[in-house]
């Protein structure tokens, strides 16, 4: 298990990370999201030793890993652009820390996990042969090699495009739960977090701000500007909040978090306004609409439907999609 208590990382006086802790369990997949210059990866580089720390502890089943040298640790580190050596083959290059060990074996752990990563038959392939989701495959079994008792990944995806990242997400998360790996990754990207992680810590300013499951970090943002760094689209509070909050029958709370496709137009609903203006997609009709009571908000309408801007509409809620908060927004 990983701790951290009160972790301070500070560059010429001036702190990158202030008093971060974080716990996580055997078994699970923490992602630590924030934007850039968050101090994410500061964070995740001296979880792995490469970075000092000015105050704190950062342990491994309770032992402070302060005296440990980076490759004594038993963590591997996975950089966003994988870092294979271009002129060893795929099998060579996933194989690399078993041959430093001399593990008995090798050629046999090196196919196990091409299959793992769905590159089976790959084995003698360069790197430059690759395309870049497939790089980022021969990285990640080879990060995988040793068996690590805590896997560390730094925007493994951000390189790649973003139909690829997708895809890619979805395999590391099956591939990690397969290979039963302890992983902490650091994104700036929501659905790379949603889709990869169970566990979610949400940075901002070199602090934690939030920590938990994704469902409730999601369900339950800590404050206005982590629920719009989520992926809500408003935060409303006082008695807009309030009225949006009735029409979704929903219990009174300070504020409320609104996603963007909250609201839908219906032939009749609790809610009606004005739209302001409308963008058609391949699968919907995306609006703002000046919500009577409660003012611009976004909907969405059927392809059919054919609304326009100063077309009146009625709307419903759709209350999966809110998340009544504790804070003023």
């Amino acid at each position: 298990m990983l701790t951290l208590d009160g972790v301070t990382i500070a560059y010429d006086g001036r702190p990158a990370v202030v008093d971060a802790s974080l716990a996580l369990e055997d078994g699970h997949v923490l992602a630590v999201l924030g934007p850039s210059g968050s101090g994410k990866s500061t964070m995740l580089r001296a979880i792995a030793g490469l970075e000092p720390t000015a105050a704190g502890r950062i342990c491994w089943d309770g032992a402070d890993l302060a005296a440990v040298p980076t490759h004594k640790r038993g963590f591997a580190l996975m950089f966003q652009d994988g870092q294979l050596f271009g002129h060893l083959t795929v099998a060579r290059n996933v194989g690399y820390a078993l041959r430093l060990r001399r593990t008995p074996g090798a050629a046999s752990r090196v196919r196990e996990l091409l299959a793992l990563v769905g590159l089976s038959g790959y084995e003698d392939r360069l790197p430059a042969t690759l395309s870049g989701g497939e790089r980022q495959r021969v990285a990640l079994a080879r990060s995988l090699a040793v068996q690590p008792r805590l896997l560390l990944l730094d925007e493994p995806l951000s390189a790649l495009d973003a139909g690829l990242r997708e895809r890619l997400a979805a395999d590391l998360r099956d591939i990690l739960r397969q290979a039963g790996t302890t992983a902490l990754m650091v994104t700036h990207d929501q659905e790379e977090a949603f889709a990869v992680a169970d566990r979610l810590a949400v940075m901002r300013d070199g602090r934690i701000v939030q920590q938990g499951d994704i469902a409730q970090v999601w369900r339950a943002p800590a404050d206005a500007e982590t629920a719009l760094f989520l992926g809500y689209a408003r935060v409303l509070s006082g008695a807009p909040a309030a009225a949006l909050l009735r029409a979704a029958e929903l219990p009174a709370a300070p504020a409320v978090a609104v996603r963007r496709s909250a609201l839908v137009v219906a032939a009749s609903g609790p809610l009606s306004g004005t739209v302001a203006s409308g963008r058609v997609t391949p699968e919907q009709i995306r609006l703002v609409v000046d919500v009577d009571g409660i003012g611009e908000l976004d909907a969405v309408a059927r392809l059919d439907s054919h609304p326009g801007a100063g077309d009146r509409v009625a709307l419903v809620v759709d209350a999966s999609r809110l998340a009544p908060t504790p804070y003023a927004g």
